[in-house]
């Protein structure tokens, strides 16, 4: 298992802390947001494929913002999943 840290743009989060086991995200801890909603995210996700996810939570909009904590994590996701097949390539 490994954790990857990723710092959101755009939104009142100021930091993603995920926990992942190659593709299954085992838990993810959000600092700043919504918390309750935030804290309800992070308990759906334990346990979920990268894949599963992804259509789900990409595009979502926060009010006027072109992004939200949502899609941040679809971003942070495949950061992730490509910073591994960027790792394999070398």
């Amino acid at each position: 298992m490994e954790t990857y840290l990723y710092h959101p743009k755009g939104v009142c989060s100021k930091q993603m802390e995920f926990q992942m086991d190659q593709e299954t995200i085992k838990s993810l801890r959000v600092i700043g947001g919504c918390s309750g909603n935030l804290q309800g995210i992070c308990k759906l996700l334990e346990g979920k494929q990268i894949d599963d996810v992804l259509p789900a939570l990409s595009g979502i909009k926060c009010g006027i913002k072109p992004t939200s904590c949502p899609d941040q994590i679809a971003k942070a996701l495949i950061a992730y999943r490509d910073s591994k097949k960027e790792t394999v390539k070398q």
